[in-house]
C-alpha cells in the first residue's frame, strides 16, 4: 500500500513528552499566578514600625520582573528537557518494534525460520513478539505441509499417468495383446487418477471455508453413510453396530456427510477380512456433539497412528489393499474437522484396529439451552 510520508512514531511521542512537560510547567506558573501573585498588591505599602510586618513589602511589579524571565529559563529547559528526554525513552520503549519490524521483513522475503523471542516481563510488546512467533511457527509448519502435500500429490498422479503411457505404449507396439485386458487395466487405473483428484478438491474446498453452516444431525449421517457403504461391508465380510442418540452439529451437511463417509469406508476398508467389525456411535453433550467410529485390524503403534492424517500416509498393507483409496480418506477428515472448530482423537485400539473420535460443536441455541438446563 502507496502512502504519504509522516512523521515517525519516536517523533511523534518526543513530541507527546516534551508538550507534556510544557503544559505542566505552564499549569504550575498558573497556579503561582492564582494563588500568590494575584494577592499581592501593586503599589507600595506604608508599614507601621509597631505592626508585626518586618522590612519591605514586595511590589507586584516588582516580583513579576524577577519572576517572569527565570520562569521563561525554566520553561526552555523543560522543553530541551523533553525533547531529549522524550527522544531517548521513546527510543527505549520502540526497541522492541524495531525487532518486530525486522522479522517482518526476514518473513516477507521468504525466511520462516527466524524468531523475535524477545526477552523481559510480559507487556504489550512483548505480547505481539510471542503471538508473531506463533504465527510464524504455524505459517512455517503449513509452508511445509504444502510443500510435502504438492510433492506426493504429484507423486500420485504422475504413478497412474506413467501406467496408462505404458499400457498405451504396450497396445501400440504389440498387436497381440489382449485389448480387452490393457482397457480393463486403463479402466482401473483413470478411476483411481479420477478417484485423487476428487479427494483433492474435496480438501481445497475444506479449506476455505466457504460453506453456510447449519443445525446437522450426525446421527441420521451415520445412517446414512453406514447404508451407503453396506454393500461394500457384506463384500468384504465386515459387520455394522449403529448406536447412539440426536447429535446436532453446527455446520456444513454436504462437508460433515464426506466425513462420516470417510470415517467409515476407513474403518471398512483397513479391517479384518470375513470377520470384522465397525462400531459408529454417536452423542450429545453440553456444548459438543460427539462421532465415533471403532474397528477390528490389527495392532498398529501409536507412531504410525500419529501419522495417518497426513496425505498420503498409509501403513504397508494399506498399499496392497484393493480398496486402498488414494491417501486422503482421514486427511480430509481431519480438515473438515479444523474448518468446523472441532477436534479429531485417534487411538489404537488394545485388540488391534482404530478407534477414532470426532468432536464438533454444536448449534449456538442448543448449547445456551442446555447449559441453561
Amino acid at each position: 500500500m502507496n502512502r504519504q510520508p509522516g512523521f515517525s512514531v519516536r517523533f511523534k511521542l518526543t513530541l507527546s513528552y516534551a508538550g507534556f512537560l510544557m503544559f505542566a510547567g505552564l499549569l504550575l506558573l498558573a497556579a503561582v499566578w492564582v494563588f500568590l501573585l494575584r494577592y499581592v498588591p501593586d503599589r507600595a505599602m506604608l508599614i507601621n514600625p509597631d505592626d508585626r510586618l518586618k522590612g519591605v513589602f514586595p511590589v507586584r511589579s516588582a516580583l513579576l520582573d524577577v519572576f517572569v524571565p527565570r520562569a521563561a529559563a525554566v520553561l526552555a529547559f523543560l522543553l530541551a528537557f523533553g525533547l531529549v528526554g522524550g527522544w531517548i525513552l521513546a527510543g527505549r520503549m520502540l526497541a522492541p518494534l524495531t525487532r518486530i519490524t525486522d522479522a517482518t521483513s526476514t518473513a516477507a522475503k521468504g525466511s520462516l525460520s527466524h524468531r523475535i523471542r524477545l526477552p523481559g516481563r510480559k507487556d504489550e510488546f512483548r505480547e505481539l513478539a510471542d503471538a508473531f512467533d506463533t504465527m510464524l511457527a504455524r505459517l512455517e509448519a503449513h509452508v511445509a505441509e504444502q510443500r510435502r502435500f504438492a510433492a506426493n500429490a504429484s507423486h500420485e498422479l504422475r504413478t497412474p499417468l506413467a501406467i496408462s503411457q505404458a499400457l498405451l505404449d504396450v497396445a501400440r507396439n504389440d498387436p497381440t495383446q489382449d485389448l480387452g485386458e490393457i482397457i480393463g487395466r486403463l479402466h482401473a487405473v483413470n478411476t483411481r487418477a479420477i478417484d485423487l483428484t476428487e479427494a483433492l478438491l474435496m480438501l481445497s474446498r475444506a479449506d476455505r471455508r466457504s460453506f453456510s453452516r447449519e443445525p446437522v444431525d450426525l446421527s441420521l449421517l451415520a445412517e446414512e453413510a453406514v447404508e451407503t457403504l453396506l454393500p461394500l461391508a457384506e463384500k468384504r465380510g465386515v459387520t455394522f453396530e449403529t448406536s447412539g442418540d440426536v447429535a446436532l452439529a453446527f455446520g456444513s451437511q454436504a462437508l460433515l456427510l464426506q466425513l462420516t463417509t470417510n470415517l467409515v469406508h476407513n474403518a471398512i476398508v483397513h479391517n479384518l477380512p470375513d470377520r470384522g467389525a465397525v462400531w459408529v456411535e454417536t452423542g450429545a453433550g453440553p456444548e459438543t456433539v460427539v462421532l465415533t467410529v471403532e474397528n477390528c485390524g490389527e495392532k498398529l503403534s501409536p507412531q504410525l497412528v500419529s501419522t495417518l492424517t497426513e496425505p498420503f500416509q498409509r501403513g504397508t498393507e494399506r498399499i496392497r489393499s484393493d480398496h486402498a483409496g488414494v491417501g486422503l480418506g482421514l486427511a480430509i477428515v481431519r480438515r473438515i474437522t479444523e474448518v468446523h472448530d472441532g477436534s479429531l482423537t485417534i487411538t489404537p485400539r488394545p485388540g488391534g484396529g482404530l478407534r477414532i473420535e470426532v468432536r464438533l460443536p454444536a448449534p449456538p441455541v442448543l448449547s445456551r439451552r442446555t447449559s441453561d438446563k
